[in-house]
């Protein structure tokens, strides 16, 4: 019956064979599920994607490689969190406990959308935490492709605090030269000022006009500022000096065109060859004059063939209009000199209260100077005078340092001087030094190719060199294989533990059932007995017949008693002999446990006598 019970085994488990450290068959209960598996596979690769390499270490358990792909994607996020994720292999139960609800808690801070329970990790329930592990190695990589332009310039300044290229050495060289060739190229070709202004020109109001004034002081003219720009600019100035002094009044300083040869230009539509010459010699005030002049004549000529056309009426619209348009203009510059009154006078109200300040400041000062005047006749005058002298001292040192600055910057000029001339004095290399230069350019050109050769070959070395460091990484070292080997005995002995409690519970479970199989036989024995009695007592050949049947039945429990009896003495010896076993093994781990131990210290002086041995050889 016992083993019945434990036939009835889930679809989903199955009892696989392990070996103990004595080579015996250990039956443990272990579930595969297909699904789990392939989604562990999947994190896997998404974590080697994203850069974890340490899960393709088989050594680990799948907890590890998880919890420490986990960690690392979070720690690789630059996430500023308070919390310690601390990840540690092969911890134990509590620190595994604390660590994934450490990693529960920090995942909605990262502003995750998929949820993920502590226990879910514990259990490896790796569907629910392969969404997550998606997430943090998307965000990771992101994080790196953000940072990775930072980290490489990062990385080539603090390459170039302690290395440098020869071209770099090269170009410090040559940087000071190049700076004093570009500083004399400015020096050469600085702006000079060819023309200037008179002082008793008018003032330019508008910002245009006096960045077109500027540019003829420096030389630079061009037609179309003579043309458009300073007309422009100066037709309103005219119209208003003409209504005031006539049509007629010009400055005496103003050479004057005469009205014939403007009104042949303006017929003709160019500028005849002496007031270009008149133009050119006067001054850019008088240019401006003549520019609006210029325009003037061209507005009457048109205003008198318009006249022709038109009759009085129009005329005196146009007038009109002219008139309404000149009030505007005035009404305008009315508001403009407003503003600019308001303006003057908050700043002579301003003026007025810096100068009372100031007024102030100064009676504060004469009444410190008074006081220290004082002071000074109460003062030792010997110290007075001692420190008058250095004073003194003090400003003929500041002096001296301005003239010997003054005199240096000369001694440099001079010594320029020289070099320039000693320069142009060589002329060009012989050619002997051309053929030197040659000679030292093939010679640099050879060499920087083979520092290129040299490069690849120990960027080829460095690829070799990782791909060894990562195969020897994968190796555990005998720490590491401590480290399993101690887990490995923990999760067997939680096993262990966990199938002899399962274990109870079947045989507790089968002892109950073979009790209640063996009352319900009683009960439905004494139920037929009890139906049967009276029956069976109504004539002797009955009661005979009821009586050999209880015999038989009575017979029946006699042979179910001894063949239980037999089965406990069965059980019992098999007890007896398993429990032998057990401390046959137990002498056996004990002498395992004292050989290791023995052998560790064997190991440890033999390393010892290595270390000996080397240093031996090295001295």
């Amino acid at each position: 019956m016992a083993a019945s019970v434990f036939q009835r085994v889930r679809t989903g488990s199955k009892f696989g064979a392990e070996y103990d450290q004595e080579g015996q068959l250990i039956q443990v209960e272990s579930r595969e599920d297909e699904e789990q598996s392939v989604k562990l596979t999947e994190i896997l690769e998404l974590l080697l994607a994203a850069g974890y390499f340490r899960a393709r270490i088989k050594g680990l358990s799948p907890f590890d490689k998880v919890v420490g792909g986990m960690t690392w994607c979070i720690t690789t996020c630059n996430f500023d969190i308070d919390v310690d994720l601390l990840f540690q292999e092969n911890s134990t139960i509590g620190q595994k406990i604390a660590l994934t609800e450490k990693i529960v808690s920090v995942l909605p801070e990262m502003k995750c959308p998929h949820r993920l329970e502590p226990h879910q990790i514990q259990g490896l329930d790796f569907i629910h935490i392969f969404p997550v592990i998606q997430w943090l190695v998307k965000r990771a990589i992101e994080t790196r492709e953000e940072m990775g332009d930072y980290v490489r310039a990062y990385s080539i300044s603090q390459f170039q605090k302690s290395h440098t290229f020869p071209e770099d050495e090269e170009l410090l060289q040559r940087k000071d030269k190049a700076v004093k060739a570009v500083l004399d190229v400015l020096d050469v070709y600085k702006p000079e000022r060819k023309y200037r202004r008179q002082k008793d020109a008018g003032l330019l109001l508008d910002e245009e006009s006096r960045i077109h004034f500027t540019l003829l002081e420096y030389g630079r003219m061009c037609e179309t500022i003579l043309r458009y720009g300073l007309s422009k600019q100066c037709k309103q100035n005219k119209e208003d000096e003409r209504q005031v002094s006539g049509p007629q009044v010009m400055p005496d300083r103003i050479t004057v065109v005469s009205e014939e040869d403007n009104l042949q230009a303006a017929e003709e539509g160019k500028l005849t060859a002496s007031a270009v010459g008149q133009i050119v010699g006067l001054q850019s005030e008088e240019i401006k004059l003549i520019a609006s002049e210029y325009a003037e004549k061209q507005l009457e000529l048109s205003s008198e063939e318009r006249s022709e056309r038109y009759g009085p009426m129009q005329q005196h619209r146009r007038a009109v209009a002219s008139l309404v348009k000149q009030i505007q203009q005035k009404a305008d510059q009315l508001k403009e000199l407003k503003v600019k009154h308001a303006e003057v006078k908050t700043l002579n109200e301003e003026a007025k209260r810096s100068l009372l300040q100031a007024t102030e400041h100064s009676v504060k000062l004469e009444s410190e100077v008074k006081s220290l005047e004082e002071i000074e006749e109460q003062a030792d005058s010997g110290l007075m005078e001692k420190l008058r002298a250095l004073v003194m001292m003090n400003e003929n040192l500041k002096q001296q340092e301005q003239q010997f600055r003054t005199h240096c910057r000369e001694e440099m000029v001079r010594l320029q001087q020289n070099i320039e001339e000693l320069k142009s004095a060589s002329g060009q290399d012989t050619e002997e030094e051309q053929e030197r230069s040659q000679l030292i350019d093939q010679q640099y050109n050879s060499d920087r190719e083979k520092l290129q050769k040299i490069r690849l070959l120990m960027a080829r070395r460095n690829r070799e060199i990782a791909i060894l460091q990562r195969k020897i990484d994968e190796v555990p070292s005998r720490a590491e294989l401590t480290q399993y080997q101690k887990r490995f005995i923990e999760l067997y002995g939680q096993v262990s533990a966990t199938h002899k409690e399962t274990k109870q519970f079947f045989t507790l479970y089968n002892t109950l059932d073979d009790k209640k199989v063996y009352l319900e036989k009683e009960v439905n024995l004494l139920n037929s007995i009890h139906d049967n009695f009276q029956q069976a007592m109504s004539s002797a050949a009955a009661r005979d017949q009821f009586l050999r049947q209880m015999e038989q039945i009575v017979e029946g429990i006699k042979q179910s008693r001894i063949k239980m009896e037999k089965k406990k003495q069965e059980n019992k010896m098999r007890r007896d002999q398993l429990n032998d076993e057990y401390l046959e093994l137990l002498d056996k781990q004990r002498l395992y446990f004292k050989t290791v131990k023995d052998f560790k210290e064997e190991c440890r002086k033999n390393e010892m006598l290595l270390s000996k041995l080397r240093a031996k050889g090295a001295s």
